[in-house]
């Protein structure tokens, strides 16, 4: 028997889910998403996406925990009861047939009248531009065209989620920016729920109203992009989205609005958020909103620090700058054009700034561990 949750409740809620398949396993998972919604999630390799996404469909079974989808349980459903659809990077299309029969697939399960399906199948093919490819066998399409069609075969039956797992991981660049922007407006169009693991930010970006991040079985962070990459909630995520810059520091007093912080015995930062926890803290810097000068100035950014640059290292059109200032390492990034007008070398003093938003206080919690 199927049961209800709290009035008004999420589209998709998981409370409390924990499966364990010794090698990969969910740990407590939740996880909430409104209908029509894009999430994506995104983690180390290892740390529970895929599983989360094959438990959600059905094909395990949960431990511990709910899965709740408009209101109803379907923990116990079987997968062909959830109207769930999933999709993998390696496409799993049927190659005895062409590619009309594997778009109409699971489609033919709902109907049989010939044309609505011939109707439905050119209509979805034509949003995917593979509708000159139907009579085709999927051994001749590209890796692009394998994936649209294995997109088109799920989306197709009309699922009341879509999940998809590294879709794009096995195209190009070019291609994968190409089908991003071409799924986004067919699940639009369709107005589909969708959760999509990935590990590139891009996807994130591009597609995601909400983005989690797991770690060893645990969803860490869960919110709006901007969110999670600017105010990550402990120091895994920091690092994981971006931030480079994590030290230990511990608040000292409130100055206004600002925050002073200690991060060494003669480090002081400022920063603009606050925090419940009056002691040891982390804090976290973006290094691109490091800015470098050979000498002060006169601003509006309240941290002005004099260090050491300690390592330079070229990664492609950016140059990473190590600055030593006491015991800790800053980093920053500029352009090769940027360091040698600053004329940049190891062993020279140089002056770094950046703004007290910009300065993220993550709260330290038990939890939460590295």
């Amino acid at each position: 028997m199927q049961t209800k949750i709290q009035d008004d409740p999420m589209f998709l809620e998981v409370q409390n889910l924990s499966v364990d398949l010794k090698e990969f396993y969910l740990d407590n998972v939740n996880l909430s998403l409104d209908k029509n919604s894009y999430m994506v999630i995104i983690g180390p390799t290892g740390s529970g996406k895929s599983v989360l996404l094959e438990t959600i469909a059905g094909f395990y079974r949960a431990e511990k925990g709910k899965i709740f989808l408009e209101g109803k349980e379907i923990t116990e459903l079987n997968p062909e009861n959830r109207g769930i659809s999933i999709v993998y990077q390696d496409y799993v299309l049927f190659p005895h047939m062409n590619i009309f029969e594997n778009i109409s697939y699971g489609l033919k399960k709902k109907t049989k009248d010939e044309e609505i399906i011939k109707s439905k199948v050119l209509k979805m093919a034509k949003l995917l531009k593979i509708d000159h490819l139907l009579h085709r066998n999927p051994d001749t399409l590209s890796g692009g065209e394998k994936q649209r069609t294995a997109i088109a075969r799920s989306l197709i039956v009309e699922p009341r989620i879509l999940l998809m797992d590294e879709p794009f991981s096995a195209v190009d660049v070019s291609t994968h920016a190409y089908l991003t922007k071409l799924i986004k407006n067919v699940i639009a169009d369709y107005e589909t729920t969708c959760i999509h693991v990935t590990h590139n930010f891009n996807d994130v970006w591009n597609l995601a109203d909400k983005v989690a991040v797991m770690k060893e079985g645990k969803i860490l962070q869960q919110d709006i992009p901007t969110e999670v990459f600017s105010k990550p909630s402990h120091n895994f995520v920091a690092d994981f989205v971006g931030i480079h810059n994590i030290f230990e520091g511990e608040i000292i007093e409130k100055e206004g609005s600002l925050t002073k912080i200690k991060l060494d015995s003669d480090l002081i930062v400022y920063s603009s958020d606050s925090s419940e926890d009056s002691g040891k803290i982390l804090v976290g810097i973006r290094p691109e909103n490091v800015i470098f000068s050979n000498e002060t100035f006169v601003s509006s950014v309240q941290n002005q620090i004099k260090g050491v640059v300690n390592e330079i290292v070229k990664v492609g059109p950016i140059v990473w700058i190590e600055v030593k200032i006491g015991q800790i390492n800053f980093k920053g990034i500029l352009t090769p054009n940027s360091c040698e007008k600053l004329k940049i070398k190891k062993g020279k003093n140089i002056y770094l700034s950046f703004k007290s938003v910009n300065v993220k206080i993550i709260d330290k919690k038990e939890f939460y561990t590295p």
